[in-house]
């Protein structure tokens, strides 16, 4: 899950990606040639893409990096990690992610968060995800603390992701990614504050979107016009979570307040708890929510993967054998945008 967030740029250096030139990053220590991601989204479609967490134990972490086997072969446009929250599984954020684009050879984007950090330290970072081999960072605010119930603007930080993405932009040569509430911000006042404000992050340097997850496809499809009508013209990717186990999902949705539709949710207590019965619904369910959303156009999908392999990739499959991109109508107006 992109955990809910309360955050795509990429400039030249002489006239050249930084990637083409002779040693690549700044440390000269990472030679291998990166794509951002927004060039991925721009050259593929529908781009896949795929979100992990790190794990707080070594046997998680070889579960994590086993499931990465699993579901490479499904050639993923990119991956993404999490940043935990308040220092909780953050040191692994930057670790991870360079082992995935070492190891395995798979574009990936480290997410990076304001909560608790100070402006010298966010440049420290970000200073290691450069020397790590990677191009492609999301810049989210980021959810307090565990036991607290407001974000508080580190003493020396940033209070915002419009500000994280803005101070990124101005000094690092990433390709930056946002986030997006196609349910409204919690802490908007409404739509339009929250698409306006969702305007700074592209002013700032976003070149991409990732929606919060959702499960109702037609709150996507309400919300997207207001965004392209606030002058919001990068790709929108919607974020997918297919339901493994009932009762975590709702529990991440009420951290979010994300909405499980009645119908849904109806039919998932009708299951008593059993979860193998969850997954396989879930798996449906989601199938069919990918296949009405690249139906109507959108430029990929991007799934909370919660470190497990067999959803995602019942789904993708699904997805490539039905082709439904193929009938997605030739110029979707607000869907792909550019």
């Amino acid at each position: 899950m992109q955990p809910p967030e309360r955050g795509v740029h990429w400039l030249t250096w002489h006239g050249h990606r930084r990637s083409d030139l002779p040693g690549s990053h700044a440390s000269g220590l990472y030679h291998s040639a990166t794509v951002r991601i927004d060039e991925i989204i721009a050259t593929t479609r529908p781009c896949f893409s795929f979100e992990f967490f790190p794990p707080r134990t070594e046997e998680g972490v070889e579960g994590l990096y086993e499931t990465i086997r699993v579901l490479k072969p499904l050639e993923p446009g990119f991956v993404s990690v999490t940043y935990g929250a308040g220092g909780a599984t953050r040191e692994g954020t930057v670790e991870i992610s360079g082992t995935i684009r070492r190891e395995y050879g798979i574009e990936t984007m480290a997410h990076l968060s304001c909560v608790g950090e100070t402006r010298d330290r966010l440049a420290e970072i970000l200073g290691e995800i450069e020397r790590a081999g990677l191009e492609n960072v999301l810049a989210l605010r980021g959810d307090p603390p565990r036991g607290e119930t407001e974000f508080q603007q580190p003493e020396g930080g940033l209070s915002s992701s419009a500000e994280l993405a803005a101070f990124i932009s101005e000094r690092f040569d990433f390709a930056l990614g946002g986030a997006c509430f196609p349910e409204v911000h919690p802490e908007a006042v409404g739509l339009e504050a929250d698409v306006a404000f969702l305007r700074t992050k592209v002013d700032g340097g976003a070149r991409f979107l990732i929606t919060q997850l959702f499960f109702d496809n037609q709150v996507f499809f309400d919300w997207l016009p207001a965004a392209r009508r606030a002058g919001i013209d990068v790709p929108i990717i919607p974020g997918v979570m297919p339901i493994t186990s009932y009762a975590q999902i709702k529990r991440f949705c009420e951290i979010c307040q994300a909405t499980i539709p009645d119908p849904l949710a109806e039919a998932m207590e009708a299951l008593g708890g059993d979860e193998a019965a969850e997954l396989e619904l879930g798996i449906a369910y989601a199938a069919r929510q990918c296949h009405e959303l690249l139906a109507a156009g959108v430029p990929g999908i991007h799934f909370y993967t919660l470190n497990k392999a067999p959803a995602t990739r019942a789904i993708l499959g699904s997805l490539r054998a039905a082709r439904p991109w193929e009938r997605a109508p030739a110029q979707p107006a607000a869907v792909s945008a550019s």
